[in-house]
């Protein structure tokens, strides 16, 4: 059984909507968040307000798994340019090599 739904709406103290003659009617477009169906309906913005609500909770999840993958790839990048530096300054020392000619050697400065 599907439940018909009246047509009130709660600014106008529960009188009759006014449809097209309210500014908050609009058209919404677009894929129900939950059942994937499409949809091309006229609609109080209010009553809408739930499957918004659906698909930007869905959006706000999709771009938090894209940054953490983002994140990831870049740590896997980072591990593998470290591996690579670490195995040619092995690689240097243990040709004897001495620091590298742009390497300052810092001093301590005593307190005062």
């Amino acid at each position: 059984m599907q439940m018909q739904r009246k047509n009130l709406c709660p600014l106008a103290g529960f009188a009759e909507c006014r449809q097209l003659d309210c500014a908050l009617f609009t058209q919404l477009r677009g894929t129900h968040p939950q059942t994937g169906a499409d949809i091309d309906e006229w609609g109080c913005s209010l009553a809408w307000l739930p499957v918004l609500l659906i698909e930007n909770a869905q959006q706000v999840r999709q771009g938090a798994a894209a940054t953490e993958s983002l994140r990831n790839e870049m740590v896997r990048a980072a591990e593998a340019s470290q591996a690579i530096t670490l195995a040619a300054l092995g690689a240097d020392n243990a040709a004897g090599a001495t620091a590298h000619p742009r390497t300052i050697a810092l001093q301590e400065v005593p307190h005062a």
